[in-house]
């Protein structure tokens, strides 16, 4: 998908979620705001592997590929731009879930039009859970288009089938 498209497909659903108001502040708002949002989408899932497994992949995983800064070009007859993005995660975990929080903060090429935490507007939460026989309950809350790479990422690494970085600059 053509950057300049995702952006706005990103700054539209931002705006949304936001209600003409503010942007979620917390990851829990975030949950909250998602279900309604326009673009918006949840969805859970199970695997078949441990709560701990999930958990130490997410702990793991995140950090090492979601941790950095995007720089994307986009020129056309008419116009030049360049985005530059800081894509920063958190994983939290205890007995009962395992979270983990991307958050998306663009350092150039995007004009903020609210208030965002400290590490940028939250881009997707995914929630693990334990089950019994070694299963875990996934749920994530984002966005239902363009940032597929991503939640594939999630997905897989949950699942332990594929624990490869996803392309951000697919975002």
């Amino acid at each position: 998908m053509d950057v300049r498209v995702t952006t706005v497909l990103a700054v539209s659903m931002l705006l949304l979620l936001a209600g003409c108001a503010s942007q979620p502040q917390t990851p829990e708002e975030f949950r909250k705001a998602v279900p309604g949002a326009f673009m918006g989408k949840t969805e859970t899932f199970e695997v078949e592997r441990s709560f701990r497994d999930v958990a130490e992949t997410f702990q793991r995983r995140a950090p090492e590929c979601l941790n950095m800064r995007v720089k994307t070009t986009s020129s056309t007859s008419t116009s030049y731009q360049v985005i530059v993005a800081r894509y920063t995660p958190t994983v939290v975990v205890n007995k009962d879930r395992a979270e983990l929080h991307v958050q998306r903060k663009f350092e150039s090429g995007v004009l903020k039009v609210s208030p965002e935490p400290e590490a940028g507007y939250y881009l997707l939460v995914a929630d693990a859970y334990p089950l019994e026989k070694n299963r875990t309950r996934v749920e994530w809350f984002g966005p239902s288009r363009g940032h597929d790479v991503l939640v594939r990422a999630v997905r897989s690494w949950a699942s332990g089938e594929n624990l490869g970085c996803p392309d951000l600059t697919k975002i």
